[in-house]
């Protein structure tokens, strides 16, 4: 089989051509260039051509084709301007969920095409397993990593049946240290290169530098909301998803102001750092921004009712199920285990389709839940789907 690898100069993707090469496939490299601009890139990140430098060294060392492909006209429309457009509109995007979708398996999946590709892999910590259903029609289950400490599935989330028809994921049943030990036991040149970090092909940056692009900072105000704000108490049943769903509406009213920001745009609920407002006995959070108006508002301690929500909501058309055949129908209600960022432990929650939206309530109250970051939901270490929050 001939198979393209996403070489990314770094050590998975170094070992998934390795084991590609052992199996008998031919495997050819591929380097793709994404981000050319340094603006808010944090010093000691390693530029892209140092990352070309390796992965050109490894299929050199694996004796494999070598290409080279610049897609940064269409990184920096499908992706970054994604990333502006979700940042100036309040919203907390995740880039790498896109640039997967909309990169890595698709303009890279055609470039791969290109070069006679039969199938696509990179070093994602993932599996793929390939079942037919009773009209021998073939689908494709997205499972977690065996190594649930590097687990990457949630990134994936937002792939189709057709862009995980080319996919192979080589590396997805082994763990980072045998990874690194098969990289050392081969003399890669990326065996003991560090892991990269950040924006996917962008990098470590400082996001307001970054986002004041395109972003201009403006200076706003900084209100505390209290604890005991009547704002928090909701009067509703633990089961009432839609009431749940609904975020605090906060005002200046609700608070007092404590300091001044350069842009609510460049917070999102959670946030603790960046604010520069000390002298406090525990550190101060962002539990809501109104971009309009441009303020930010925070509470005081990791457990302030502002931070937590038990449900949230998807609008239908932001619905994706990774397999259409595990589509859930207007009234059903399913226990499914869900994530709304890479790493979160999973949550047990219910999903409920009621008027075409997806709402998910959680067993227990979620801690920084944001419009635009995106929900994934599981059955065991299947990832059965996953959408955009709304609200």
């Amino acid at each position: 089989m001939r198979v393209v690898v996403g070489l990314s100069g770094g050590v998975d993707s170094s070992v998934a051509a390795y084991l590609l090469k052992q199996q008998g496939h031919e495997v050819i490299g591929l380097f793709m260039r994404n981000w050319h601009d340094t603006t808010g890139t944090l010093e000691g990140d390693c530029p892209w051509y140092d990352d070309q430098v390796f992965a050109e060294l490894v299929a050199k060392r694996l004796d494999i084709e070598f290409h080279y492909v610049d897609l940064s006209a269409e990184y920096r429309k499908r992706v970054v301007d994604y990333m502006f457009a979700e940042y100036e509109a309040g919203r907390t995007p995740n880039p790498d969920v896109l640039c997967n979708r909309e990169i890595k398996f698709d303009v890279f999946l055609k470039e791969a095409l290109r070069l006679g590709a039969d199938k696509v892999a990179t070093g994602h910590y993932c599996r793929l397993e390939e079942w037919q259903d009773g009209e021998g029609r073939r689908h494709y289950n997205l499972l977690a990593g065996s190594d649930l400490n590097k687990d990457q599935s949630y990134f994936l989330c937002q792939l189709t049946q057709e862009q995980l028809s080319y996919a192979m994921f080589p590396i997805g049943h082994l763990l980072k240290p045998e990874v690194r030990r098969i990289a050392e036991e081969q003399r890669l040149a990326t065996a003991k290169r560090k892991d990269s970090q950040g924006i996917c092909f962008v990098g470590k940056v400082d996001l307001p530098v970054f986002l004041q692009q395109k972003l201009a900072a403006k200076q706003g105000n900084v209100h505390e909301i209290l604890p005991h704000s009547p704002r928090f108490v909701r009067d509703a049943a633990d089961d009432d998803y839609k009431a749940h769903s609904i975020p605090y509406r906060l005002t200046v009213r609700d608070g007092k102001k404590i300091g001044t920001h350069d842009g609510a745009h460049f917070f999102t609920i959670g946030q603790r750092k960046g604010l520069g407002i000390g002298g406090r006995k525990e550190s101060l959070f962002v539990i809501g921004t109104d971009v309009e108006q441009n303020v930010v508002y925070v509470g005081e301690g990791d457990n302030h009712p502002g931070l937590y929500r038990k449900a949230l909501r998807i609008e239908p058309k932001d619905i994706h199920w990774v397999d259409p055949a595990d589509k859930m129908q207007e009234g059903e209600r399913r226990r499914y285990e869900v994530r709304i960022r890479y790493r979160q432990p999973l949550q047990r929650a219910e999903l409920i389709i009621d008027e075409g939206a997806l709402y998910i309530l959680f067993d227990e109250p979620q801690r920084g839940i944001a419009r635009g970051q995106f929900a994934a939901w599981y059955a065991g270490d299947k990832l059965v789907g996953s959408g955009t929050i709304e609200r």
